[in-house]
């Protein structure tokens, strides 16, 4: 479980929680405004959910009662839920509260009768038809220039860098002016805002009269908490380490602090209940509140029914709106799925299938609605024979992939048999065979790729457009890192054991295959390398890895295996340091595109990370620049950045972090551990980024032992999330097979 540490937020590498760039420049108060900030797909679904923010906060305001499951839920969510509760009970649907469904394909099916308790709630969140993915650019969004120049007064006024307007009005939305006015610590929903950042803007806005005990700010403090937490990856913090980093605010009573943020809807509470539900922990009045009262004092007495010594109860957890319906939605979707599975025959594909493990997989999903597949990345190519096997029986099958990068290791005629898409673009509708007329995708198969990387919200809508009766593959490797969203959807379905899993029996091949499997159960062993495939670079001080992972990208690693520079990609811990990303970056651009950056640091050729939505990197070029902003090219399709984004959302991309580069592999990889790097590292670090190179790894080395005490004793680190509890009372792992 979480613990204080958790709470704040804090990464030991240095950047690693806003990698994405989302955060940078906030901090420090550098930034600009004033252009039309570029929003993604996702972005502008998260900004039409604000727009109904307000009108959820009503109804909010009139639940005076103890909280059901998916209660207090906010955004479009909070909407549908409500529409499906008013329709269960015969009431009339507000038709604001549902989206026109996108358009059948002609060879959709009749939908299943099951589904009419979950037509409207699909509906609603289906997003709607968009053309075929092809090259385009991507559209911008402003914010009235009004607002931003209300926002612009109230910043100059609390002494703040006026250059925050944009990120202030995306994160607070119109009312953002009167918002700050009214409870400057507001501040603090701006990614990369710091307390006592905030605490300043509030004196100068207050005066003295505001101080640690304000109950503004300890409110602001739990929401900061929760969203710092999330970026580590949790969906829930146990309440006993937000008081205690509350306390580490000065906040002088957090308890009271934390009851209050509940109260107001900032968070919400929950609480394993005597049945295995997580039900709310402020369940006073009910069935549920009553039995976990009894449990209570019969702990404190110190035993039970039995004369036993009671359990301990289960600890008290504080979770986020959004996170709470999501894994509650994820939950709800995948036991619908294992329900509602139609056993079928796929004896004839199975003895067809290319290998023992390929086999295996086709007879459970033949049997079963839900199946775990987990393998390194030679396995991929068994739930891609799967797709293969099922499109040749008629089913319609897809499989996902996170990126292009993902899609090209797929090959072309094996993206061309299984019509490979990103997930992103098949949630948007540009890529994939679209949506029938309940907005649930035409599919009977899913297979999604590298799947811890899905965070929560990503699987709850893909499990959420699937239809009654049809089937999803989850395909990875166990010992990468998670997602850069918050949950771990991949780890607790394995955790829960709710559902065939298939663990594959093909090893990736050759010296770095041999060296990631050691390093997957604790063991960092020596290799042998006839062909140079690994190399261990030692150095003394980062200065001389700085110079070392120039010489390896730019001549050693192209002279050896035939290769362009750009085809080598550098990996190290975090952003910041001697040997972070920027240092890297700032010497391999002058080693490969020297060039004066007039494009706010960046010029043609220059190789980028993009981030267009937190956790998603792209990788791509600069193209050029004009007064919309820097054109990239990134896998295909041609981006426009606003001016005003660059900064926050695009990096050099010759070095990335591990958790930017999960997902995702190269011809070679270099791996950049200097002296600073140890206390960043641990066992899922360096199974992913040894495991990024497909014929060559290089390892500049400068930690000495602190690698191999990584690999055998830090394992991952937990995220506290509550999808596996409630998978398991959902679906009882005694009547699942395999």
């Amino acid at each position: 479980m979480a613990d204080a540490a958790a709470a704040e937020g804090a990464t030991a590498p240095e950047g690693e929680a806003t990698e994405d760039g989302t955060g940078a420049g906030a901090a420090t108060g550098t930034g600009t405004t004033g252009e039309t900030p570029e929003l993604s797909e996702a972005q502008a679904e998260l900004a039409a959910q604000r727009e109904l923010r307000e009108r959820i906060e009503q109804r909010k305001a009139e639940k005076a009662g103890p909280i059901a499951a998916g209660a207090k839920l906010s955004g479009q969510a909070a909407d549908l839920l409500a529409a499906v509760r008013a329709m269960e009970s015969g009431e009339p649907v507000d038709p604001a509260l549902l989206r026109p469904a996108a358009p059948a394909p002609a060879s959709s099916p009749s939908p299943s009768p099951d589904r009419d308790r979950d037509r409207d709630r699909i509906a609603a969140t289906a997003p709607p038809q968009r053309p075929p993915a092809g090259p385009r650019s991507v559209a911008a969004r402003s914010e009235a220039p009004e607002t931003l120049s209300a926002v612009r007064a109230v910043l100059v006024a609390g002494g703040a860098p006026e250059t925050l307007a944009g990120q202030v009005a995306e994160a607070l939305g119109e009312q953002a002016p009167a918002l700050l006015r009214e409870n400057p610590w507001q501040l603090l929903a701006v990614p990369g805002v710091r307390p006592e950042q905030a605490d300043g803007f509030a004196r100068a806005l207050l005066g003295s009269g505001c101080g640690p005990g304000d109950g503004r700010r300890a409110t602001a403090l739990v929401g900061w908490l929760l969203e710092r937490a999330a970026l580590q990856g949790h969906t829930a913090l146990e309440a006993s380490a937000v008081v205690s980093a509350l306390a580490g605010h000065s906040v002088p009573d957090p308890e009271s602090a934390v009851q209050h943020a509940v109260e107001e809807s900032v968070v919400l509470e929950f609480q394993e209940g005597v049945d295995g539900t997580l039900s709310s922990a402020d369940s006073e009045d009910s069935d549920e509140g009553a039995e976990a009262e009894e449990a209570a004092e019969a702990t404190e007495s110190g035993a039970g029914d039995s004369g036993e010594p009671a359990a301990a109860p289960a600890p008290v957890l504080l979770g986020l709106d959004r996170y709470a319906l999501a894994e509650e939605s994820l939950a709800d979707g995948l036991a619908r799925l294992v329900k509602t599975a139609r056993p079928a025959s796929w004896e004839e594909a199975a003895a067809g299938a290319p290998s023992p493990s390929a086999a295996e997989l086709i007879r459970a999903v033949a049997g079963h609605g839900l199946v775990l597949h987990s393998g390194g990345e030679a396995a991929r190519a068994e739930p891609v024979a799967l797709a293969g096997a099922a499109r040749a029986l008629g089913e319609r099958a897809v499989v996902a992939v996170h990126s292009e990068n993902g899609r090209d290791r797929l090959g072309a005629d094996d993206a061309a048999d299984t019509d490979a898409v990103t997930v992103a673009g098949l949630l948007a509708g540009t890529e994939g065979p679209g949506r029938d007329a309940e907005g649930l995708f035409a599919l009977d198969l899913l297979v999604v790729l590298d799947a811890p990387q899905l965070d929560v919200e990503t699987a709850a809508m893909l499990v959420e457009s699937l239809a009654d009766g049809g089937r999803l593959v989850l395909s990875g490797d166990p010992g990468v890192l998670g997602s850069a969203g918050a949950g771990r959807v991949f780890a607790d379905l394995l955790a829960a054991g709710v559902c065939p899993r298939i663990s594959s029996r093909t090893p990736d091949p050759g010296p770095i295959g041999e060296l990631v499997s050691g390093i997957g159960i604790g063991e960092l062993n020596q290799v042998a390398a006839p062909g140079k495939e690994v190399v261990i670079v030692p150095v003394r001080d980062a200065g001389e890895a700085v110079h070392r992972t120039v010489q390896l990208v730019a001549e050693s690693v192209p002279r050896a295996f035939g290769t362009e520079a750009g085809q080598t990609q550098v990996i190290t811990v975090g952003h910041g340091g001697s040997a972070g990303t920027r240092a890297l970056n700032a010497a391999l651009k002058e080693r490969l595109n020297p060039g004066p950056g007039r494009f706010g640091g960046f010029d043609p050729g220059d190789r980028v990370a993009y981030a267009p939505s937190p956790g998603r990197t792209l990788q791509g070029a600069v193209v050029s620049a004009d007064a919309e902003g820097l054109r990239l090219e990134c896998g295909g399709t041609a981006v426009v950045v606003p001016r005003d984004r660059v900064e926050h959302a695009v990096r050099h991309g010759w070095a990335l972090t591990a958790h930017q580069a999960a997902g995702m592999r190269w011809p070679a990889v270099v791996v950049v551990l200097p002296g600073d790097a140890a206390r960043g590292l641990s066992r899922p670090w360096v199974y992913t980024a040894f495991s990024r190179g497909d014929r060559h790894l290089s390892v500049v080395h400068g930690v000495d032992q602190a690698l191999q005490r990584a690999v055998s004793d830090i394992p991952s680190q937990d995220r506290t999330t509550r999808l596996r509890a409630q998978l398991e009372t959902l679906l009882a792992p005694a009547s699942q097979p395999g």
